[in-house]
């Protein structure tokens, strides 16, 4: 999902801060709800366990650059079961931004462009899984159906925002487009193999039986 350096340009970089901006402002909001229901401790250790997890998916799993952007797992969907929506947010922008300072500088003037890319999805999971998920699942007993609608949403959020930034900087020619469409046909072995990681980490948890720990977000397992 990181946008490649030159597909968007000069001013038009300036979006990329309001959409961060309000992408971060709707995530504060849930890190002091978090902070408010499960205490600071709790949400700095999963915060920090979220930042070495995407620093992780983003250096060290497989990823190669299709079109305008990257391929590669995010696993946004797996760090909002496991760790709650405002640990998955943060932990997604300050690993993203410790990449950029410590291994790739060339990304950062696209970095609220990349960011509100991360984190728009991630919001409208939030939202959908409130409506996929029946009140008083556990997380633990999640079904891959619903593993992946959850895990769809966020990569269709993804594609959806990518297409945006190539459009936004770019223009809708027919080679932007014939680039677009090669980037999602790629990105659906991502949308295929996500729900199976959901899954596996899942019943992971489900054998620990670690119910109460303020490392794990209290809907894992209630």
């Amino acid at each position: 999902m990181h946008i490649e350096p030159g597909v968007v340009t000069g001013a038009k970089l300036a979006l990329g801060t309001f959409t961060a901006a309000g992408a971060a402002t709707v995530s504060a909001k849930l890190a002091w709800e978090t902070l408010r229901d499960r205490g600071a401790l709790s949400l700095l250790a999963r915060s920090a366990m979220a930042t070495a997890a995407t620093v992780v998916f983003f250096e060290l799993l497989p990823h190669v650059a299709v079109g305008p952007s990257e391929v590669h797992l995010i696993l946004g969907s797996t760090l909002l079961l496991m760790l709650g929506t405002a640990p998955a947010a943060i932990g997604l922008a300050l690993g993203l931004l410790l990449q950029g300072l410590l291994m790739a500088p060339f990304d950062l003037p696209q970095y609220g462009m990349n960011v509100t890319t991360l984190l728009m999805p991630l919001l409208a999971l939030h939202w959908i899984t409130r409506r996929v998920v029946a009140r008083g699942t556990a997380y633990v007993d999640l079904t891959y159906v619903q593993a992946l609608k959850l895990s769809t949403t966020y990569q269709a959020g993804i594609v959806a925002w990518v297409a945006f930034w190539v459009l936004w900087g770019q223009g809708a020619s027919m080679a932007t487009l014939a680039s677009l469409g090669t980037f999602g046909a790629a990105y659906m072995t991502v949308v295929l193999a996500e729900p199976l990681v959901d899954l596996a980490v899942l019943a992971l948890a489900k054998r620990l039986r670690a119910h109460g720990t303020p490392l794990l977000d209290a809907r894992v397992y209630g």
